[in-house]
């Protein structure tokens, strides 16, 4: 019994002494838990932006179209899609894709041979027609002379003469005949129509070419066009004769120049867009077709606060930029209007202003507030 009560008062005095030395370090060592805590859930501060004058773009007005957005394609004027005229088998292609083509050039042939035994068997026929019917002329020759001389009768003279007209019928049908396998046999030649581009091949060698396969197409890459959609909305701004602005897909940020030429008359049922055909302006124009184009007819224009594209960051709807503000970057949200596609800018309707400083190309690393040193002054003390 009594140890038993000496074993509970040790275990009671283990659990105080433990309790308080809880205590004490919970005490002593809350301080720097905290600190730890702190440490660890605070972020660095951001290191100092370096820019050079040439990441900056000051903000100012610009000239900037009015008229309708025009879109669409560069395609050649002239333009040939060369198609199989008989039913035969490809013999040689000579040409291939983006070689250059002089007129009358031979670029595809085709088995000739069932053509050329058709054309010798017409000949023959022609030949043997036309013994036939320089026959009957003089046998019809000589019976008019004896009828005349009463030396024949009406009918034997009428009967040459059936004779001579039917092998005359016969002769124009087998010189047909030779003509048309004559005809048949330079279809096996397929000839470039024009100086240009080889832009198509669509067929090799040992391919069966039915009737009006196509076999290869040939385009002039000087007459290349734009051909181009407009809205039937804006019909009643466009005019024969304006002058168009417009980019090309895949050339940079080249500016190309052109005039309206045409203006069709029927509107697309399901897009509600009229085809408008612009010729370029200048000698300088894409020697590819297809290529995507996007520009704007200028039908007027007006002097706006215009933002570049490049400088603007989007976040579903909305949009901002990266302003320089007491050398420091401010996150701006801006509200934008038209988009100028020929010379990729914005018309800025508010949220920032005429003379204010922005990046050029921001980067999505930026943080509001950040500080910014000029890399000039830097390299200045460096040295």
């Amino acid at each position: 019994m009594m140890h038993s009560r000496v074993r509970a008062a040790v275990a009671v005095l283990s659990l105080v002494m433990g309790l308080a030395a809880c205590g004490k370090t919970g005490q002593e060592g809350a301080p720097g838990g905290a600190s730890a805590a702190v440490k660890t859930g605070a972020s660095a501060p951001a290191k100092p932006l370096l820019i050079s004058p040439e990441d900056l773009r000051t903000v100012g007005k610009s000239l900037s179209g009015s008229g309708p957005v025009i879109t669409g394609s560069i395609q050649p004027e002239r333009r040939a899609d060369l198609r199989a005229e008989v039913s035969t088998v490809v013999l040689q292609v000579l040409k291939d894709n983006g070689e250059p083509v002089r007129k009358g050039e031979l670029l595809v042939r085709l088995d000739d041979t069932a053509i050329r035994d058709s054309l010798t068997s017409a000949d023959e026929s022609a030949r043997a027609a036309s013994q036939s019917f320089e026959q009957a002329e003089r046998q019809f020759q000589r019976m008019r002379a004896l009828q005349a001389q009463g030396m024949s009768s009406m009918q034997a003279m009428e009967d040459a003469e059936m004779r001579r007209n039917n092998s005359q019928s016969d002769l124009v049908a087998a010189r047909a005949r030779a003509a048309s396998a004559r005809q048949q046999l330079q279809r096996t030649e397929v000839r470039a129509p024009f100086d240009g581009v080889l832009a198509d091949r669509k067929v090799s060698a040992g391919d069966t070419a039915q009737v009006g396969k196509e076999l290869v197409k040939v385009i002039d890459p000087a007459s290349m066009r734009f051909e181009g959609l407009v809205s039937a909305d804006r019909m009643q701004e466009i005019k024969v004769g304006q002058g168009v602005g417009f980019r090309v897909n895949g050339l940079g940020p080249t500016e190309f120049s052109g005039r309206v030429r045409r203006i069709d008359a029927m509107a697309n049922a399901t897009t509600r867009q009229v085809e408008v055909l612009v010729d370029f302006t200048q000698a300088a124009r894409p020697k590819v077709s297809g290529l995507y184009a996007e520009g704007r007819i200028e039908t007027g224009s007006t002097e706006v606060v215009v933002v570049p594209e490049a400088s603007v960051q989007r976040s579903g709807d909305d949009a901002h930029v990266w302003r320089i503000s007491e050398r420091k970057l401010q996150k701006q949200a801006v509200k934008l209007g038209d988009r100028d596609p020929r010379r990729g800018v914005y018309v800025l309707l508010g949220g920032v202003k005429e003379g204010d400083q922005i990046l050029r190309n921001p980067s999505t690393t930026l943080v509001d507030g950040q500080a910014v040193e000029m890399a000039a002054a830097a390299s200045k003390t460096g040295g």
